[in-house]
């Protein structure tokens, strides 16, 4: 029997409430019955299905593409009797598209608001391209990636829905991006509505992760719609249950001042109308947790806690290895000087508040004063979870003798433990083992040697008999879980809760 598992280690190792599943990992096991209908299917009904889909969209191209010769893309032209003609006729193709596809059924529950109620649709969970429905069912614009337009045929039947477009090469593209969302919220329903997926990223849909403050940053009403899958095999391809358009969500002045307690409040109503959980991990906490290098995250590392705080206080780093090595650099020159909450405030260039009070918590001060290393140390850890061999030499240009660029046993595990997140490390195997002749110091060039020759020495040196270093209590220490991240948070004896009358909250 699988035994039940929690995940530990997002809060220097206190159980989380409620356990639930890694929402960034989804994995099917099929039965041998299945996978023979699903290799019957791949042969015989799936190119079928291929071909219908494909006519669908090229029978939609020349509408689209009469409805979006010379329109301009900064102002809205009047809406003619025409244009209302194509716009119902391509949701009339794309539905039978979706038909073809194997979405025979589609419900939807409530009312679409309209672009004067509410400017903005935030929907959510985002889990699969085929969350894609509820746009070619609303043709609602939404926020996409400037080349797709090139893209032939797609690209016409993309213009159509005028989004928003997002250069990869415009360094200031997120800034231009959630201009033009504010310019089109604010224009009294003239332009279609914009469909945000403000988790940012697909997830198995068993919570909703932390939500990007984009759709709420303009401060108008959203109206929140959730989607279900409700299949009893999870392939999300035969059956879907349609969106759900919740009520209208005003946000109060204080919300309009603070976009993320806006999506906050927005996402906690559409986790009771799912019956599911919330969590305040993102995309990038899971890229933290399972990221692949040389020291890999123990379960009891609090850095995820740490990159909660760098967002909360917009510290995080725009051109990540230019600021760190500024970070550095002024690091080396105060050294073992300690930083109170006000120095803190003043280095960071920031103002003294209660986050930033946990932040200054979180190094566990003495008397109130920090090593603003070890800061450094941490911050570049969460801003490259893949390099840590380049967080060691950050963190040895920092801690090292100016006379022989060498660091002692001591200052090696306070290096370590800032780069793990943990509280409590014995780096006296690991410094041995490097040292060889008994100098008593290493240089970073004699660590990096070791690392190489020993690419599992986390495991050998730091981890084993140490508590806390694996992420699930049922897992064995032999069997580590990368980087403190259960595979599967779920609890067999904790559910969701799916009161009915909840679910009819549409």
């Amino acid at each position: 029997m699988r035994s039940s598992r929690r995940c530990y280690g997002a809060r220097g190792g206190k159980e989380l409430d409620p356990p639930f599943r890694n929402p960034f990992v989804h994995e099917l096991r099929f039965t041998p019955l299945q996978k023979a209908k699903i290799a019957l299917m791949t042969v015989t009904l799936f190119p079928i299905r291929l071909l219908f889909a494909a006519f669908m969209m090229l029978l939609a191209w020349p509408f689209a593409f009469v409805a979006t010769v010379g329109r301009s893309e900064d102002t809205v032209e009047p809406e003619c009797w025409w244009r209302r003609v194509v716009d119902v006729v391509l949701k009339a193709i794309m539905r039978t598209m979706w038909f073809a596809g194997g979405f025979h059924w589609v419900t939807v529950k409530g009312r679409q608001a309209l672009p004067s109620e509410a400017p903005i649709l935030t929907l959510a969970p985002h889990s699969s391209y085929f969350d894609a429905i509820p746009v070619t069912m609303t043709m609602a614009s939404i926020v996409m990636k400037a080349e797709s337009k090139d893209i032939p045929v797609w690209g016409t039947l993309i213009k159509f829905i005028r989004p928003v477009f997002v250069s990869r090469s415009d360094q200031d593209s997120r800034r231009k991006t959630v201009e033009e969302i504010k310019r089109r919220a604010h224009s009294g329903g003239e332009w279609p509505q914009i469909m945000i997926f403000p988790e940012g990223t697909c997830t198995n849909r068993s919570c909703l992760i932390t939500f990007k403050p984009g759709a709420f940053i303009p401060a108008v009403p959203v109206q929140p719609v959730v989607l279900r899958y409700p299949n009893e095999l999870d392939t999300i391809t035969w059956t879907w249950q349609g969106p759900g358009f919740l009520p209208i969500y005003t946000p109060s002045e204080e919300e309009k001042s603070n976009p993320a307690l806006f999506a906050n409040n927005v996402r906690s109503i559409m986790a009771k109308a799912l019956g599911v959980p919330v969590t305040d991990y993102s995309f990038e906490d899971c890229q933290l947790a399972m990221a692949e290098g040389l020291l890999r995250l123990p379960g009891n590392t609090r850095l995820l806690e740490f990159a909660k705080l760098i967002r909360s206080l917009g510290l995080k780093p725009q051109n990540t290895e230019e600021e760190l090595e500024q970070y550095a650099s002024r690091a080396r020159k105060v050294r073992e000087e300690r930083l109170g909450l006000e120095d803190l405030a003043h280095y960071l260039n920031v103002p003294v508040s209660d986050t930033l009070g946990e932040m200054l918590s979180y190094f566990e001060p003495e008397d109130g004063k920090m090593d603003i290393r070890l800061y450094v140390i941490a911050l570049s850890v969460v801003c490259r979870p893949s390099k840590t061999l380049q967080t060691v030499k950050l963190a040895f240009k920092m801690f090292e003798a100016e006379d022989d660029n060498t660091v002692r046993e001591g200052e090696l595990a306070c290096i370590l433990k800032a780069a793990l997140g943990v509280r409590e490390l014995n780096a006296a195997p690991l410094f041995g083992a490097v040292d060889g002749g008994g100098k008593e110091r290493i240089t970073f060039d004699e660590f990096k040697a070791f690392a190489e020759q020993h690419p599992d020495f986390a495991w050998d040196y730091l981890y084993p008999n140490q508590e806390g270093f694996h992420s699930c209590p049922d897992t064995p220490s032999s069997a580590p879980v990368a980087n403190g991240f259960c595979m599967d948070f779920t609890s067999k004896d904790v559910q969701p809760d799916r009161n009915p009358s909840q679910k009819k909250v549409d």
